[in-house]
């Protein structure tokens, strides 16, 4: 576990907050964590990004921001409107592989899903971690529909030869539905790969020491974590 992608399902579904979970594991015990994301949408260049949340909640990791743009729209589409240059695959995996000399762990946060294009060449996340050797994490919603957009996520980078180390489900309600109940058990086999954590909802505006505990808590042991999917979907099974 030298570098991972973090992918989302789509926008929203809690990949900061999953990326800064697994760096504060990692720094816990002592590794060197670093954090790339290539490109930022949707911020000012005069305001915090996902990256100051990572550093917030995860303490000193080394952090890489490649582009920004302004428009809350694809990394390719904000860079035609902005006039700015694209980021593209290469350049991201140049940027991994820097971090990667002087890091035991890169994390390399995506932009939305796997699929959303960086550059006109039709770039795209997939293709980072295809340059890099990195296993990708999804990160899923719970409730109804990430079961679609999860097994998408998934066919889609095991066809383009890429290693899927597992699904996190990046923000659990407190008062879960049917679906997301029932999505514990159903979302492995969508994902084709284990369930490696379930965060809480509204775990980005916890304090850093709350942050870790909920981190250890929520997350699988391959990251340090104590989380035991059995234990859990036993704990949250909807009823048969």
């Amino acid at each position: 576990m030298t570098v991972l992608v973090i992918s989302g399902t789509g926008t929203g579904v809690g990949k900061t907050v999953v990326t800064a979970a697994i760096a504060a594991l990692a720094r816990d015990r002592g590794d060197g964590v670093a954090v790339l994301k290539p490109a930022q949408t949707g911020v000012a260049p005069d305001q915090p990004g996902d990256l100051a949340d990572v550093r917030r909640l995860a303490g000193d990791v080394e952090t890489r921001e490649l582009r920004r743009y302004p428009d809350a729209l694809s990394p390719e589409a904000a860079a035609r409107r902005s006039g700015l240059q694209p980021v593209t695959p290469a350049q991201a995996a140049r940027a991994a592989g820097e971090l990667h000399e002087r890091h035991d762990l890169v994390l390399v946060e995506g932009a939305g899903g796997l699929l959303v294009r960086f550059d006109p060449a039709g770039g795209t996340l997939a293709d980072v971690a295809w340059s890099v050797g990195a296993a990708v994490v999804i990160v899923a919603e719970a409730g109804l529909g990430t079961l679609n957009a999860t097994a998408l996520t998934a066919e889609v980078a095991t066809r383009r030869g890429l290693d899927v180390a597992g699904v996190i489900i990046g923000s659990w309600p407190s008062v879960p539905d049917l679906a997301a109940r029932s999505n514990v058990a159903d979302l492995p086999v969508a994902a084709g790969a284990p369930l490696l954590g379930v965060l809480p909802e509204g775990l980005g505006s916890a304090t850093r020491e709350e942050f870790i505990e909920e981190a250890r808590r929520g997350l699988s042991p391959w990251f340090g974590g104590e989380f035991d999917p059995d234990c859990f979907a036993g704990s949250v099974s909807a009823p048969t």
